[in-house]
């Protein structure tokens, strides 16, 4: 089977639809699949579920996908960065499920190792637990968090060879690998597309067989989303 494609839009033809649910890699702007989320927006497809650690920022990664009203609900761990989010979802306009940072792990970790729930102690006695199962392990209390998967996962990695074998650099190493496991189709942008066998196996972090198609991003801009600079001493 061959995986490889020449652009973003083809690598998705035929797996979007109304209403679907879109894993999305990344952690803030880094290592987001920027090629991918903006062949989303070129197709027009609408009413998403989108799990994503956050939202991308205004005019920028998931947000240009907030901005035209493609995303109904998100699943999400944190947000503050999105004005736009923030307008939305006070109005009413936008679901939003709220998930602490390592919960949300946990249940794309589970969902992709096809785990259907698990307990933890995090959450339990805030908002979080309201309506969760709830059980004593060792004399404490636990929530049941249900494992998540979804119609695609879109992920971005370093590196990657036309069996979608990947390999991903410092910070992208988040969501992406999970999410790569836990969608019924993966699609995986990369900044460099190398011939098979040129890969190191035991540098591999996500197998090609996780993989269904491949495509080599281009035009990268790697936004940041709030640049510090320190000042300097008198």
């Amino acid at each position: 089977m061959i995986k490889t494609h020449q652009t973003a839009d083809s690598a998705l033809d035929g797996l979007l639809f109304d209403g679907m649910t879109i894993m999305s890699g990344g952690f803030g702007l880094c290592g987001i699949p920027e090629n991918l989320i903006a062949a989303l927006h070129r197709s027009g497809v609408s009413r998403l579920t989108v799990i994503s650690n956050n939202a991308g920022v205004d005019h920028f990664g998931l947000g240009i996908l907030l901005e035209s009203h493609r995303i109904h609900k998100m699943i999400s761990s944190y947000v503050g960065e999105n004005v736009e989010f923030e307008r939305q979802y006070l109005s009413g306009e936008l679901e939003l499920e709220f998930n602490p940072q390592g919960t949300l792990a946990e249940r794309i970790r589970a969902g992709g190792a096809g785990i259907p729930g698990f307990f933890t102690k995090t959450g339990v006695g805030t908002l979080i637990a309201e309506g969760k199962e709830h059980r004593e392990f060792n004399g404490e209390t636990h929530i049941m968090e249900t494992g998540l998967v979804a119609d695609l996962s879109i992920v971005k990695a370093w590196r990657g060879d036309a069996e979608g074998n990947l390999v991903y650099r410092k910070t992208a190493r988040n969501f992406n690998p999970i999410m790569a496991t836990a969608g019924r189709v993966t699609v995986a942008e990369v900044e460099e597309l190398v011939p098979t066998g040129t890969l190191d196996p035991d540098h591999i972090h996500t197998p090609g067989i996780f993989v269904h198609r491949i495509v080599q991003g281009q035009s990268y801009e790697k936004r940041i989303e709030q640049r510090t600079i320190r000042k300097e001493m008198a």
